[in-house]
Order: C-alpha cells, then sequence, then structure tokens
C-alpha cells in the first residue's frame, strides 16, 4: 500500500469511527469530569470559608451585649469593659479581636500591638447602621494579608450604640489548605483524562484495526478470493462473532460457487448429449431419407426419448426457478396417493428390466385419499424412483413399499445402490448438491422433492451407508379410510414375485 493510500485510510478511519468516538464519548466524559472537579472544588471552598464563616458568626453572637452592659456607663468604664474581654478572649492564636469605641476608634487589639488610628474598617458603617447584626468584609489588609471580617455593634440598655467587637481571622492557611486541594483535584482529572484517553485510543484502535481487517477481507470476498479468512481476532464478542460470521460467509460463498460451477458443467453436459443424440440422428435421417425404414424408426425413436429427457431437464429447472422465487404453487384437488405412486412404478418398471435391476412394488389395496396437487405428487415419485435407478448397478434391487397407518400413508424406496457418506447425507437436499459426478443429473431433483413435500406439510427424510444403499421415506396425512382387512406385506411381496414371473413367461 503506498504511503498516500495509507494516509488517507488513517484519515478516513480518524474521520469515522474514532472521531465518532472522540465526540461522542470522550467530549461528553471529559466534560463531564470537567463539571465535577469545578463542583468539588467549589464544595471545598465553600466548606473551609463556610466554617470560617460560622465560627466568626458565633464568636458575634456570644453575650457580648450582656458582657458591656455592666461597662456603659463612661468612655473609661468601656475601655476597662474592653481589657477584660480581651483578657477573658481564649481563641486569640486564631482570630483577633479589636474593641472600637463609640467614635470608630480602636482601643485595644488581641495582637497586643497598638493598631493605626487610619486603619480602615469598611464594615463599621454597615454595622452600626443595620441594629442588631453584624456587617462581614473580605479582603487584604495593608500588609497584603487576606482576612475575613465581622464587626458586631455593642449596645447600652437606652439601645444606643456605645462601640463595637471586630474579629478579624487570616484566610491564608485556608487559602493554602484550598489551594493543595484544588492541585488534588486537578492531579486527579488530569490522570482520568488521560486514562481515559489511553484506554479509549487502545481500545478504539484494536476495534478500528480488526475492522479495518473485516472490511479488506469483506473486499477480497467481493473481489473473488473465497479463501480469504479473518484469523487474528481473540476475544469472543461482538466483533469476534462477526469474524466468525463473515469467515462462514466465505465458506459458504465458496461452497456454493464450486457447486454452482459443478452445476454449469453439469446442466451443459446434461444438456449437450440429448442435443448431441439429436442432431446427429436428424443429420443421419436426412442423408439416408427413406432409403432405410428400420434405421429410420430407430433414430426418430432416439429423437424422440432424447428431446422427451431434454424437456425433463428443462422443466427440472424452471420448478427450481419457481421454487427459488417463491413461485411455486400447487393446484390442490382431492386425489389419491397410492394411484400416482401405481402410475409412476409402472412406468419405471419397463426401464427397471432393461437395466437388469430388480423393482418390487408393494401397496395395500386401499385408497389413500388428500388433498394435494396430483401431478407434483407423481413429480415427487418420478425423482425418488429416477435416482433410485441411477444410482443402483446391474442386478441390484429396488423395493418400494405403501403403508397406511393412523390416518397416514408412509412410502419407503429402498435401493442397493452405492449409498452416500455421512459426510454428504446432510447436504442431498441442497440445490446443485450432488455426490457423484459420473452419473448424470442436475443436483437439484432432491430440492424441488423436499420443497414439494413440505408444501403438503409431508416429511422426507433420508438414510444411506455408502456402499449399501439408500432408503427414502416420504409420508403424507391423508383422509381417514376404514381397513377391514389386515394387510400381510409377505403375502404382497409373494404375489407381486408371481406377477413378475407372469410378465417374463409373457416376455420370453
Amino acid at each position: 500500500m503506498s504511503a498516500n493510500k495509507k494516509k488517507a485510510k488513517e484519515t478516513n478511519l480518524f474521520n469515522g469511527l474514532t472521531k465518532r468516538w472522540f465526540v461522542q464519548t470522550t467530549v461528553i466524559v471529559i466534560a463531564f469530569l470537567l463539571v465535577l472537579c469545578v463542583g468539588v472544588a467549589y464544595t471545598v471552598r465553600y466548606y473551609y470559608y463556610n466554617s470560617v464563616d460560622r465560627k466568626m458568626v458565633n464568636y458575634s453572637n456570644s453575650a457580648v451585649d450582656s458582657y458591656f452592659e455592666s461597662y456603659s456607663g463612661d468612655d473609661a468604664s468601656f475601655e476597662k469593659g474592653a481589657r477584660s474581654f480581651i483578657y477573658s478572649f481564649k481563641d486569640k492564636s486564631a482570630v483577633e479581636v479589636w474593641i472600637i469605641d463609640r467614635y470608630g476608634s480602636v482601643i485595644i487589639s488581641s495582637s497586643g500591638f497598638p493598631v493605626n488610628a487610619n486603619a480602615e474598617i469598611p464594615e463599621y458603617e454597615a454595622a452600626i447602621t443595620d441594629f442588631e447584626n453584624t456587617a462581614k468584609w473580605t479582603g487584604e489588609l495593608e500588609s497584603g494579608e487576606k482576612v475575613t471580617a465581622i464587626t458586631k455593634p455593642i449596645f447600652n440598655s437606652n439601645n444606643e450604640i456605645i462601640g463595637a467587637v471586630r474579629y478579624i481571622a487570616s484566610l491564608e492557611d485556608i487559602d493554602a489548605q484550598i489551594n493543595t486541594w484544588y492541585l488534588i483535584i486537578v492531579v486527579v482529572f488530569v490522570i482520568l483524562v488521560l486514562s481515559l484517553l489511553i484506554s479509549g485510543v487502545v481500545f478504539i484502535n484494536s476495534i478500528v484495526k480488526s475492522i479495518r481487517e473485516i472490511n479488506d477481507t469483506a473486499r477480497m470476498i467481493a473481489d473473488g478470493n473465497y479463501d480469504a479468512r479473518i484469523d487474528h481476532y481473540l476475544y469472543k464478542d461482538e466483533v469476534g462473532e462477526l469474524c466468525d460470521t463473515i469467515n462462514n460467509m466465505a465458506e459458504k460463498i465458496k461452497m456454493s460457487d464450486k457447486i454452482k460451477n459443478d452445476f454449469i458443467s453439469t446442466v451443459s453436459h446434461e444438456l449437450r448429449t440429448p442435443l448431441t443424440a439429436i442432431k446427429g440422428w436428424g443429420e443421419t435421417l436426412l442423408q439416408i431419407g427413406d432409403s432405410d425404414p428400420a434405421l429410420m424408426q430407430r433414430g426418430m425413436g432416439v429423437i424422440i426419448s432424447e428431446s422427451t429427457r431434454l424437456n425433463g431437464i428443462v422443466e427440472e429447472l424452471l420448478d427450481f426457478s419457481r421454487m427459488q422465487s417463491g413461485r411455486m404453487t400447487l393446484k390442490i384437488e382431492k386425489m389419491d396417493v397410492l394411484a400416482e405412486l401405481d402410475e409412476t412404478v409402472f412406468a419405471f418398471k419397463d426401464r427397471a428390466m432393461r437395466e437388469g435391476i430388480d423393482l418390487v412394488y408393494t401397496a395395500p389395496n386401499l385408497p389413500a385419499p388428500m388433498d394435494g396437487d396430483s401431478d407434483r405428487i407423481k413429480q415427487v415419485f418420478v425423482n425418488v424412483l429416477d435416482n433410485a435407478l441411477k444410482y443402483t448397478k446391474q442386478g441390484g434391487k429396488i423395493l418400494t413399499v405403501a403403508d397406511i397407518s393412523d390416518d397416514k400413508i408412509t412410502i419407503t424406496v429402498s435401493d442397493t445402490g452405492c449409498g452416500i457418506s455421512a459426510e454428504d447425507l446432510p447436504h442431498v437436499k441442497e440445490k446443485f448438491y450432488k455426490t457423484n459426478m459420473t452419473v448424470h443429473g442436475s443436483g437439484i431433483g432432491l430440492a424441488v422433492v423436499d420443497e414439494i413435500v413440505h408444501m403438503h406439510n409431508g416429511t422426507f427424510n433420508i438414510d444411506s451407508i455408502l456402499g449399501k444403499g439408500t432408503t427414502v421415506t416420504i409420508s403424507f396425512d391423508i383422509d381417514h379410510v376404514e381397513i377391514e382387512d389386515a394387510w400381510d406385506i409377505d403375502e404382497a411381496i409373494a404375489k407381486e414375485n408371481e406377477m413378475k414371473a407372469m410378465e417374463e413367461e409373457e416376455n420370453a
């Protein structure tokens, strides 16, 4: 494969299954993971900041007003209370506390360091105007430290503001912890995305590679290489099942192609033989004219016989065509199965005698009425007996037995012919299948028989032993028949042999 073709194929694959996987699966999953990670990050930040807020609110909701109630007389008393409050505050390491007088100046800080008189308290104005509430502010101090602060106004018994308490908590450590969590979330996100991409690429590449091989194999099969197979897929999944199906399809196509070629060869030979005979005798008769009446009589007989044979082949092909296209129809009427069997066996007796084959026929002296197509039923018997005669050598025997029991007629045709191997037996009903290429025939007779019997709701079975013979069993449901006398098959066979002996004497 050239570099351009290879590149084009890879591009097509990316634009096909790989692109679809990337768009429909990877992008969606990555987007979902991204939203999930953002949600987790927001939850972590909210948890830490909310924890600080709750802690600060708990401080501000403590009994600040009641504590300063005894120190609300004047500024000196308030300052004394402020120092006492700061001294009693126990969480100085985590939270810094400022006490602010009524003028907005910081009296004292829990840090022990004096507070700049010009220090900004952004939430103070909101706190003193929003009575009995607190005001919150989050931002950076002049030093650049990020803090959050809550200011709680202090009221005296006359509901007058005498000062405020400001709680300040640093957010530096909190932000450091949040950033650590952010880093963990980002690392997990990257690991998940990389895992998804790597596993997805490996999986998709295995699928794409297999599909590419399937496509190449299917293309080779389409181009006529029926030996092409898919042998490298190791997994028992849907793709493996597809590979097995394509391999099985290729095997069946190969077999069908062989059968088709054999059928064409066989039909060509079958058509050529009678046509050659007809043409040859026609030319001969044209040359001799009326000079040799005996030869002319013989030639016309051959022409008629071969024409009949040729007509039979054509009719068989037409029947098969109708069967394949579903156009085979039946002319259903009341008929006698045994009557059709009798006529068929009688028609084959002369041929069996000429070929040195003993054809024995036994049947009850009873009607076997049923609803069916008499011509098609007779065609079944003709095909079966014709096969039995073709595959039975001179000196062999064919036994045809009809039996009626429980409103069912069963016809058995047994021969002592060449038989069918165990490998071929399951396929003999298939179209174009022939077990012996040396015997004339199109290979579709039994397929037609099977279809006709099936259309009459009957059964058609073949049993055979290679080298010993074949038994064909056909059965149909018939109308109820009263059987008055038991039928002795041995007596019927003896009577058949007696009639056969009488016929031989007459012929002699």
